[in-house]
């Protein structure tokens, strides 16, 4: 394995139910390697195993079968409790819902992953205003979540995902709760923070304009990788048209069958 893989998975499998007559393969041989710097799209159409994909490399469940490397380390390997730090250590997770706590102020959300890490409040202070500033929500730092608008909940969640400098973002549907607009400047950010600042991310989308941000695109099927591309050598509409194709080939086909 080369030095910049960030993830890379061997032969994923994931079955529900295994020992009943009911079941069901959400995922076989899944093979994949994510390289530092990646910006990775996932789509596939519902029940095609994507989420399930995303809960294996986010450390949230476990395979039946198969292996998942992180930073080069084997989480089916580690205890509950060095997944618990490892997850605070190296992945940053970026939900549809948003997932803020309502209670607390922008700065305690942001600061969340520190806190738990037992991370010095200085430090805490330092980091969290850099990373406000970063993503222009610096004004917001004592307003609670229901104070702010969609586009300032996201960015309010990216920055507590990026707070302590994971070496993944795992992102679940970012602009599922959010407008056109919104969505269009989320992913400008996320464009910017994956080509200025090297963040590597794995984002999961079901819309074919967002994930013509991404530099690579893998599609699941039936819990398997159907299709990958990538955009190198193409414009951002060329990338977006051989996306859309490809999606709509893939509807043609589940509409026949």
């Amino acid at each position: 394995m080369d030095n910049d893989v960030v993830l890379y998975t061997k032969n994923l499998k994931k079955v529900y139910n295994a020992d009943s007559l009911n079941a069901v393969t959400a995922l076989h041989d899944i093979n994949i390697e994510v390289h530092k710097g990646d910006f990775l799209g996932v789509m596939g159409p519902s029940g095609s195993g994507k989420s399930t994909f995303i809960n294996m490399i986010s450390t949230m469940d476990y395979p039946t079968d198969g292996h998942v490397y992180i930073q080069g380390k084997s989480v089916m390997k580690m205890s509950a409790n060095e997944i618990g730090r490892f997850r605070y250590e190296n992945l940053g997770f970026i939900f549809q819902s948003f997932n803020l706590l309502d209670t607390h102020t922008i700065y305690e959300n942001i600061a969340l992953p520190l806190t738990l890490a037992k991370v010095d409040p200085k430090t805490i202070e330092d980091r969290v205003v850099t990373i406000a500033k970063q993503l222009n929500i610096d004004m917001l730092l004592n307003k609670v979540p229901l104070e702010c608008s969609g586009g300032q909940r996201q960015r309010t969640a990216i920055a507590r995902a990026l707070i302590n400098n994971p070496g993944i973002i795992v992102a679940d549907e970012p602009t599922g709760a959010l407008d056109s607009e919104n969505s269009e400047e989320l992913m400008i950010l996320f464009e910017k923070l994956n080509r200025e600042n090297g963040t590597t991310i794995v984002m999961v989308t079901h819309d074919s304009y967002v994930a013509s941000f991404t530099s690579r695109l893998i599609f699941i099927r039936d819990g398997a990788i159907s299709t990958e591309i990538s955009r190198t050598g193409m414009d951002q509409d060329e990338y977006f048209q051989k996306i859309v194709a490809i999606s709509s080939a893939g509807r043609s086909r589940r509409k026949r069958a």
